[in-house]
């Protein structure tokens, strides 16, 4: 099978990446630019050099799962069979990437976002064919769980395609309605805000350090902590203006959480 990922950031060249390195996927890495582009497959080689320092991973492995990477623009996914759009966490980015990519694929390409907040309905509005939710998490290579989400037009024969990809590359699909935050960022965002109140409160950093651990112990075997957080605050500020009141939050408009988040991860990274 042969994957388009759109974006070759941190995300989408670890997306890359998690297919690349499973047999029997090719993988075209795009971006806005052949630069950029190429820039998301030197980071993925960057990370196999330490491996293979450090005796962790052969070099004719890394450089196998490399050469099925192609890089390049969106111009480049007229074959493939599967996009996963890895774009900025936008709705008109990503709406405008895909009505760009119905033009360039054939037509039984399917399309998926890896979004963690932005309504897969409103994504596909309007495209010739139906959109679906991959939710991948930071670090894309190392981290099992996928969130499948269907939108109101996304048919059950797709959520099963997407299920079986995500098994054989080595993830833990999880089937997810379409709602604000989907089930991970419902349970995260509640949690960092707590924590916010708890600082705020005065109760102390040193406190809110050790629970913190442990909670990221109960949650995820501690990797909750590899989530990328610069995504969770771009979520937290779409949707904390409809969740104040549920978070007992009164009082604070957004930014001002959104800042106490900030001073919070500083203090407990």
């Amino acid at each position: 099978m042969k994957v388009g990922v759109i974006g070759a950031g941190t995300m989408g060249s670890g997306i890359a990446q998690a297919f690349a390195q499973t047999e029997g996927y090719e993988v075209c890495l795009c971006d806005i630019n052949d630069e950029f582009a190429a820039n998301g497959k030197n980071k993925i080689a960057k990370g196999f050099e330490k491996r293979v320092a450090k005796g962790k991973m052969d070099q004719a492995a890394a450089d196998s799962i490399l050469a099925k990477i192609t890089t390049g623009t969106k111009e480049i996914c007229t074959d493939c069979d599967l996009i996963v759009e890895a774009a900025l966490e936008v709705m008109d980015v990503k709406k405008q990437t895909f009505k760009e990519l119905q033009d360039i694929v054939k037509k039984d390409c399917m399309f998926a976002t890896n979004t963690s907040s932005l309504s897969i309905t409103e994504i596909g509005a309007g495209l010739d064919r139906p959109v679906i939710g991959m939710h991948f998490f930071n670090p894309a290579p190392v981290m099992k769980l996928i969130e499948v989400i269907a939108g109101e037009n996304t048919p059950d024969d797709m959520v099963e395609k997407i299920v079986a990809i995500s098994k054989e590359i080595g993830k833990t699909p999880v089937e997810v309605k379409e709602a604000a935050g989907f089930v991970v960022n419902r349970i995260l965002l509640p949690m960092m805000n707590e924590a916010v109140g708890i600082w705020h409160d005065g109760m102390g950093s040193t406190g809110i350090k050790a629970c913190h651990r442990i909670a990221l112990m109960i949650c995820a075997d501690r990797k909750l902590r590899l989530i990328a957080i610069a995504v969770r605050l771009v979520h937290a500020n779409h949707r904390l203006h409809d969740l104040i009141h549920k978070f007992r939050c009164e009082t604070a408009d957004s930014n001002q959480i959104v800042s106490h988040l900030v001073c919070l991860i500083r203090k407990l990274s």
